[in-house]
């Protein structure tokens, strides 16, 4: 039995190398750290003070299937991310949970401008956050994990600092921030709004990524990339409007998934995510395996870790079990993933061939080094007689 008929095992998924484009900072915290911080900076409005109960109740509230009451849960960590030192540790810590769930490479993007409310600058919160992930990159190889974080610095899409914040991703980019964002609601919020943000990036030659086609459809996902130049998309899931099954199975793609999938425009999916905010009704039935099957450059995520209960291992874990996916497929989803990242080329392919093709080579194996069954050997002739 050879490892393409063979599922990985939960063990095998946490171990295997795995890449993280979309993953939000705020979204991600320890639930004791946030009671933690609440306790240090006097935050008195979190609704419950255990850890375990924090967790639990952060992901109730994000099992509302709404986007706007799932983003209200941000209150709270935001609150109590407004301090040098807390970003810097929970910089820190992300780095270090994503490394021990098996991430080699993540992008985790956060909005600077939700960060001043004691003080700060711009420039001072993405100092601390790029202080936090070089600690955290270092506490994990002393763990015996490697990991490298990259930040992308989000703009509000119903504020109007997009230029702003453009602008101070493009001073950072060769200190940690490797992109930029837009982040919030869609509905009533275009990307169009930002024009100017994303005109300025095109000149200066840098790296941005557009949440689009999540909670609003197709004209979302045509203004994020004909009118923006969006180089991924956040989510993506609706570009599945444009995809058309027949009764007898046969797939009819409109011009926009058509675009899509010429251009390999990647697709950062968040399986978990989806489903609580209602873009997708169930992971059997999230566009994610009918895309899989069309080839288009998807890659899979976390969105937010803490208030969907999980981690990659888990998005993996459920894509797995769903449509039984080898540990292949995985790597398919893990070079689409890395060969999308805003690093360099160089860097990027190094990744694939020296870090992930050969851990999941090892994973698959495994199979061979299986203790042998246990038989009972045949009787000597002596014993017989």
């Amino acid at each position: 039995m050879t490892s393409e008929t063979t599922l990985p095992t939960s063990e095998q998924i946490r171990r295997a190398p795995k890449v993280l484009l979309h993953d939000h900072l705020d979204g991600g915290l320890r639930p004791a750290t946030v009671v933690d911080l609440a306790r240090a900076t006097g935050y008195d409005g979190l609704p419950e003070a255990d850890p375990e109960k924090l967790g639990i109740w952060f992901r109730e509230a994000a099992d509302s299937g709404s986007l706007e009451r799932y983003l209200e849960t941000f209150a709270h960590t935001c609150a109590v991310m407004q301090t040098r030192d807390a970003l810097a540790r929970v910089a820190a810590e992300c780095a270090e949970d994503l490394a021990a769930d098996g991430v080699v490479y993540a992008e985790v993007r956060y909005a600077p401008e939700q960060h001043l409310e004691q003080g700060l600058t711009l420039e001072e919160v993405v100092e601390a956050v790029n202080e936090g992930f070089r600690e955290g990159e270092r506490r994990a190889r002393e763990k015996g994990h490697r990991i490298r974080v990259g930040a992308l610095l989000t703009a509000m899409r119903h504020a109007a600092r997009a230029l702003e914040i453009a602008e101070l991703a493009n001073r950072y980019r060769d200190t940690g921030v490797v992109g930029f964002d837009i982040a919030g609601a869609e509905a009533g919020y275009p990307p169009t709004r930002h024009l100017d943000a994303f005109e300025y990036l095109k000149r200066e030659n840098n790296h941005f990524t557009i949440h689009a086609g999540e909670a609003f459809g197709l004209p979302s996902i045509w203004q994020a990339l004909q009118w923006c130049g969006a180089d991924r998309l956040g989510h993506g899931v609706r570009i599945i409007d444009d995809i058309e099954v027949a009764d007898d199975g046969s797939v009819t793609l409109g011009r926009l998934a058509s675009y899509v999938r010429d251009k390999r425009i990647p697709l950062e999916m968040c399986p978990t995510s989806n489903l609580q905010t209602g873009a997708a009704p169930s992971y059997a039935e999230h566009p994610i395996g009918l895309l899989r099957r069309l080839q288009f450059r998807l890659t899979v995520n976390t969105d937010n870790r803490l208030m969907s209960g999980t981690n990659m291992s888990l998005e993996f874990e459920h894509l797995v079990k769903t449509f039984r996916y080898t540990l292949d497929d995985m790597q398919w989803f893990t070079v689409n993933a890395m060969k999308s990242a805003f690093i360099p080329f160089d860097e990027r392919l190094a990744m694939i061939n020296d870090v992930i093709k050969p851990g999941y080579a090892e994973l698959r194996a495994e199979w061979l080094f299986r203790p042998a069954a246990t038989t009972t050997p045949l009787s000597s002739e002596s014993d017989r007689a």
